[in-house]
């Protein structure tokens, strides 16, 4: 049959997770109390050939499982078969044994589970918790180590809260366990040299906190506002992760999400930018910013509440003053084009990679010096080594890191003169959305406070909604002119240094789509030429097989290249191609990612990760790149892991999704209209 528009409900733009249960207990359910360590051991013993801590359709055990009940007095059993019950056994007992219990009661419905209701309950019913921080005195515990770096824990509190830094000063000292430095930053603007200078003391960076019901500072009442971590060694608030991460979490954690803005605003205010991490050696990096984006998103669920519009308003607020002191200021605008680029603060290698990471960049100057790859590290870092060819690579690397797309031969070795199509999208985006927030919410005019103001305003002055949406206008202009190639029918980066377009293909070429700028001509000529090079099984390749290039020892797989597939750029694509009435191919390829992604939570243990490999079904998550891949890193049960988009697909979809039908056999098969 052709593929219907109805398998994704209409306006791909509505958030959320899959809300499910369990369902009801099938009329014949059995149920059975079991020894939690006896059988976890038998299980495994049996099952897990390999050893390693998981079940999965590698491992060659007999795929069936006899559960012998606790008590000799019930001869009651059952067998459990096939991967997936097997792995929600392990799962379900590995779970019951890190609550500490003896024994525990097993029914069939939890091992017969829906794959797609159980992934759902998973993200609603734990692992967002999971993930979730506060910084406060019952937060700080967890929310302060940092498995990137060694050394003590640290806070730094800005100048602007001094109640924050009292509140920090008399916890330390009732916790003396925990040996907290509480430490200032400086008054005025962030230097490179400053930041350099503090990366021998790295710590976690203040958040906003939320006073009591009189709005008054008092360390009874302040609580930290929470936020969302990517888990794994990522235990801060990330840039996009976290606006990425908020779309599923506006259904079930909407006090999470608006903790989420609440915090993005203190960094705005406090730290110039939304970082792209709140730890020190962040504070010359942003990242992607997708703020407003996620600002409206929230009011659209939220717009009944008291606070709704007061929140939107000083998200907008903070939005203008990122994009006009930070986005659209020196060095980050290229005066030339008129178009932005990724360019960060900072000096010496990031201190949050080991010096493994740069081997090959330092290993050249081993023998000039006679030193070691870590004593070279150690000593440019310290500036006893003074080479220029370093800092120009470091210089690009930062830039990556702030692009969010570390890494990628996009974008490695020139990022920081690069005029990004993404980036410019998002800044157009954010252009739009000031425009009619003002114009729809705010009579037309925002005035601007004296802590929102950025650079040349003065306080209280007044900006009309028109200001926004002329430079909207002016920015599509801008990449009409240097990123779109009539020839090719593509968007491409334009480098600002060399004045040529790149010719790498990109997933980013489907974000004019997502941001409005695309003409329909355009539209139409990108899906077709993106499309036939992007597409695979699973969904969206990060770039093109071609544009990569052969993997060999000069040029290694790298993790944002073919063929991995990242969630951010399969959801703008999903949007974009909605936008434009390209409901067939935005269905298409919602179903062969989510596919993906519930085949490998089926096959291998419930696992879920960061990125695939779109063109493996079988072993997507073996992904072999420069930094692995996030949520491999776990033995019998999965805790922590996010997907969106399955609340966009049809009950049809989503039983599909359930049996493992592929996206050929489901789109062929009338009788899939009718499940």
């Amino acid at each position: 049959m052709a593929f219907r528009p109805s398998l994704i409900k209409p306006g791909l733009e509505r958030n959320g997770i899959l809300t499910s249960s369990q369902g009801n207990p099938s009329p014949g359910e059995i149920s059975i109390s079991v020894n939690v360590h006896q059988a976890m051991q038998g299980l495994l013993r049996e099952e897990d050939t390999d050893n390693d801590g998981l079940i999965t359709i590698d491992d060659q055990g007999p795929k069936e499982f006899s559960l012998s009940p606790y008590s000799e007095a019930k001869r009651t059993e059952f067998t459990v078969r096939g991967v997936y019950q097997l792995s929600c056994l392990l799962q379900e007992l590995f779970l019951a044994q890190k609550h500490g219990l003896q024994k525990l009661a097993i029914k069939t419905s939890q091992l017969e589970e829906n794959p797609v209701l159980r992934l759902s309950r998973l993200i609603k019913t734990s692992w967002w918790d999971n993930l979730t921080r506060r910084i406060d005195n019952d937060g700080i515990e967890l929310a302060a180590p940092d498995p990137k770096m060694k050394g003590s824990l640290r806070i730094y509190i800005p100048p602007g809260v001094p109640e924050q830094h009292a509140y920090y000063t008399a916890f330390a000292k009732q916790r003396p366990d925990l040996h907290l430095d509480v430490e200032w930053l400086p008054q005025g603007e962030m230097t490179a040299e400053y930041i350099k200078g503090i990366n021998r003391e790295p710590g976690l960076l203040a958040m906003e906190m939320e006073h009591g019901s009189d709005g008054q500072p008092s360390p009874e009442q302040m609580k930290g506002c929470p936020f969302i971590v990517p888990g794994d060694q990522f235990n801060e608030l990330y840039n996009w992760d976290a606006c990425f991460c908020a779309l599923g979490m506006l259904d079930t954690h909407l006090p999470v999400v608006k903790g989420i803005i609440k915090n993005f605003i203190f960094e705005i205010k406090h730290y110039g930018k939304v970082l792209n991490a709140n730890r020190s050696y962040y504070l010359g990096r942003a990242q992607p910013p997708f703020f407003t984006w996620l600002a409206l998103k929230t009011f659209d669920k939220t717009q009944h509440e008291p606070d709704a519009l007061s929140l939107l308003k000083s998200a907008i607020l903070a939005a203008r003053k990122e994009y006009l002191g930070w986005w659209t200021s020196t060095p980050r605008l290229d005066e030339e084009s008129g178009l932005s680029r990724y360019r960060p603060i900072g000096q010496g290698s990031p201190p949050e990679c080991p010096p493994e990471v740069f081997a090959h960049v330092f290993t050249p100057y081993t023998k000039k010096y006679d030193m070691s790859v870590d004593e070279v590290c150690a000593a440019y870092n310290d500036g006893s080594i003074k080479e220029p060819e370093l800092d120009a690579f470091f210089d690009h690397d930062r830039a990556v890191r702030e692009s969010g797309h570390d890494t990628s031969n996009r974008v490695e070795g020139l990022c920081a003169d690069l005029a990004t199509v993404d980036l410019n999208c998002l800044l157009h985006r954010i252009e739009e959305d000031i425009a009619w927030a003002t114009q729809e919410h705010f009579g037309g005019s925002l005035s601007i406070p004296a802590e929102f103001c950025a650079p040349g305003d003065n306080a209280n002055m007044t900006e009309s909604s028109e200001i926004w949406r002329e430079r909207a206008q002016r920015r599509k202009a801008l990449i009409d002119k240097y990123s779109w190639n009539e020839n090719q029918g593509l968007y491409f980066d334009y480098n600002t240094v060399t004045k040529r377009q790149s010719n790498f293909e990109s997933a980013t070429c489907l974000w004019p789509l997502w941001s409005g700028i695309a003409s329909n001509d355009q539209a139409a000529k990108v899906i077709r030429n993106g499309l036939s090079v992007l597409e695979r099984a699973g969904g969206l390749a990060s770039t093109s097989e071609k544009t990569r290039g052969a993997v060999s020892e000069a040029n290694p797989q790298k993790q944002w290249d073919y063929p991995q597939g990242w969630a951010p750029h399969q959801i703008l694509a999903w949007d974009g191609l909605d936008r434009y009435g390209y409901h067939d191919d935005s269905s298409r390829l919602a179903y062969r990612w989510l596919h993906m992604l519930t085949e490998c939570f089926r096959n291998w243990n419930g696992t879920v990760c960061e990125k695939y490999n779109v063109t493996d079904l079988e072993r997507p998550h073996k992904v072999e790149a420069e930094y692995g891949n996030q949520g491999r890193n776990f033995k019998y049960a999965p805790q922590e892991g996010y997907i969106y988009g399955l609340s966009l697909l049809n009950d049809t979809a989503k039983e599909a999704l359930a049996q493992g039908v592929p996206w050929e056999d489901f789109s062929k098969d009338d009788s899939r209209a009718h499940l």
